[in-house]
């Protein structure tokens, strides 16, 4: 029997730049990425965060300017380098920022596939979220989530919704599935459900999660409702929702994905995909609102089959 082939995108731009003296590559997905330019100077903001070395203003817009090397722990920037640096204007988690780093390298098409999930052995705090190679180099995938909810720590503070009885006991009845390469999103998405008292299974990646669908199957309680990151090393979220879709002992499930990115291209592939839903991460109550539909659309499945047979 001929292997299905996934339609989904397996292929996703890396752009790579330096950080330290020692020209060290790194790295971030392109679809998180507005613009690159020179540095430009910058103008000081009273009590800032130690790593936020000011504003600069681009296309009318105020954007703070982040010394990414001092922000992951290696030497910063100094002032006297600043010439010759650059600034990657992102737009990630609902807010666009501008990170100086020491030179830009290149834009490569990197399989997701091909990248490796940084070893558990590492750490919580890693700002790596993953390792591919180019050209016998290594190359590190920074997790700009994690970077930025050290230096706006409110972006770990969300506002979880309240539940009513039956809303809590509809989703406290669900084999729930979290997935994200993230630790800092993990941690987001495990607190809104550990403060509403649902259980869940959480996994780093989309292989791994991939696997304990199938095992969860299997034993006959399959995964009911996934909630996945879409850009994870090995098998990213569109990957997954395809897979997911694509078997019959695991389509029954509802599919939300979720994402940095501000772009209504995320949404329009996860649909085509397969899968229900898709948000950009991370908002507590958005996540429970499509959660809620999520129960309420298996509910009407069950109904129909029952109503059926």
């Amino acid at each position: 029997m001929a292997k299905t082939v996934s339609k989904a995108n397996q292929s996703q731009g890396m752009l790579m730049f330096t950080l330290n003296q020692s020209k060290q590559l790194f790295a971030i997905g392109t679809l998180k990425v507005r613009e690159i330019v020179p540095y430009q100077p910058t103008t000081q903001i009273p009590y800032s965060h130690h790593h936020v070395v000011g504003t600069v203003s681009l296309r009318g817009k105020t954007i703070p300017v982040i010394n990414m090397p001092a922000a992951i722990g290696f030497r910063p920037i100094q002032p006297e380098e600043y010439d010759s640096c650059y600034l990657i204007v992102t737009d990630c988690l609902r807010t666009i920022v501008a990170f100086m780093v020491r030179s830009i390298e290149k834009i490569i098409e990197c399989d997701w596939k091909s990248i490796e999930a940084t070893p558990q052995t590492a750490g919580n705090d890693v700002f790596v979220t993953g390792i591919t190679r180019y050209q016998d180099n290594i190359v590190q995938m920074l997790d700009v989530e994690l970077l930025l909810s050290k230096i706006y720590p409110q972006y770990e503070s969300t506002n979880i919704p309240m539940l009513t009885d039956i809303e809590r006991e509809r989703l406290k009845a669900l084999s729930i599935l979290l997935v994200d390469d993230s630790s800092i999103a993990r941690k987001q998405l495990s607190d809104a459900l550990d403060s509403i008292n649902i259980p869940y299974l959480i996994c780093n990646n989309g292989l791994d999660a991939l696997a304990l669908m199938r095992e969860k199957a299997a034993q006959g309680s399959p995964i009911e409702l996934l909630v996945s990151d879409i850009e994870m090393p090995g098998l990213d979220g569109y990957e997954l929702a395809f897979e997911t879709q694509n078997e019959s002992d695991l389509s029954n499930s509802y599919i939300i994905l979720h994402t940095s990115l501000s772009s209504e291209i995320c949404t329009e592939r996860a649909k085509q995909v397969g899968a229900h839903e898709a948000l950009e991460k991370f908002n507590a109550g958005d996540l429970i609102s499509a959660m809620l539909r999520g129960a309420k659309t298996l509910e009407q499945n069950v109904a129909q089959t029952s109503h059926i047979s």
